[in-house]
């Protein structure tokens, strides 16, 4: 101890101790949370990453279901014409 006092010394003592591991545990502690902080950030960044790229498969899906809607119903039109010009000729 560094000086005397009224108290026992080995209260003292053992305040001494506790204080010191929680000083000791602070820097543990502190990385564990840095740690549990970065993987759940990485995890949700994944996460997003996966969700964006399911969406724009949804979006490119759609667009060529359009554009084959396009292509199909153009060449039914032309053919629908034609059929009812050879229908008038007669």
């Amino acid at each position: 101890m560094a000086f005397p006092t009224a108290l026992n010394s080995q209260i003292t003592d053992s305040i001494t101790q506790a204080n010191t591991k929680v000083l000791g545990d602070a820097p543990a502690m502190a990385m564990g949370n840095l740690f549990i902080t970065t993987s759940q950030a990485l995890g949700n960044a994944a996460h997003n990453a996966t969700n964006n790229q399911q969406q724009s498969y949804v979006t490119m899906q759609a667009a060529t279901s359009q554009g084959v809607c396009t292509l199909l119903s153009v060449d039914t039109g032309s053919a629908g014409v034609a059929t009812s010009d050879i229908f008038r000729s007669y």
